[in-house]
């Protein structure tokens, strides 16, 4: 029985170190700077349904899906690569308030991109469900409790997200600003290793 515990909370462990609900929260707060509270709650409701869709399309369908059309995990590693160093440039230069000033409100809602993906259901996050049910595929009671341990996951990163008003509060516009601008470095650096990761499952990189 505990051994049967222990799968559990390995399973757990596993994706929440790897979506990374701590991580995520003061990106959160940069991404979602100056909206309101509803609108706010908004973007993390719509972002972690998003992000729990995806994840569990991956968990029953990912493997099959990749293969059918030809994409490899490694390939999806780039693509996801690519397009987070593109967030981080926007962070980093402002683009994105800038042109929230010139768009709707409703024109650059960041919880589809990049929030419930690449960050919430990344590559690393999609590749961890497909191996996790890969241990069992047959069996969905071990299926179904690989998706409930997401599904909380997916929960606390919701309260993280729910908090981030009192962290705005506390870190103020200028701690926002440096903290973005941190963060952007940080996901720069992150996207990279994402790319890297790839090429080396390639066979092109050895770093």
């Amino acid at each position: 029985m505990i051994a049967d515990y222990a799968i559990y909370i390995t399973a757990f462990v596993t994706l929440f170190v790897i979506i990374d609900p701590f991580g995520l929260a003061p990106l959160f707060v940069a991404l979602t700077q100056g909206e309101d509270a509803r609108h706010r709650r908004n973007i993390a409701l719509r972002s972690c349904a998003i992000g729990a869709f995806l994840l569990t399309l991956f968990g029953l369908f990912g493997e099959a899906l990749l293969g059918f059309v030809g994409i490899s995990m490694p390939a999806f590693r780039i693509a996801g690569g690519i397009l987070l160093f593109l967030t981080a440039l926007d962070m980093l230069f402002e683009r994105r308030t800038k042109r929230r000033e010139d768009q709707s409100a409703g024109a650059n809602d960041p919880s589809v991109f990049p929030l419930a993906t690449p960050l919430i259901a990344g590559p690393g996050a999609m590749a961890t469900m497909i191996l996790l049910v890969g241990q069992s595929p047959n069996d969905w009671a071990w299926i179904a409790a690989v998706h409930l341990v997401m599904v909380l996951v997916l929960c606390v990163t919701l309260i993280f997200f729910l908090a981030a008003g009192v962290l705005e509060h506390l870190l103020g516009p200028t701690g926002i600003n440096v903290v973005t601008r941190l963060l952007g470095m940080l996901l720069a650096a992150l996207s990279v290793q994402f790319v890297l990761d790839g090429l080396r499952a390639f066979g092109l990189a050895q770093i």
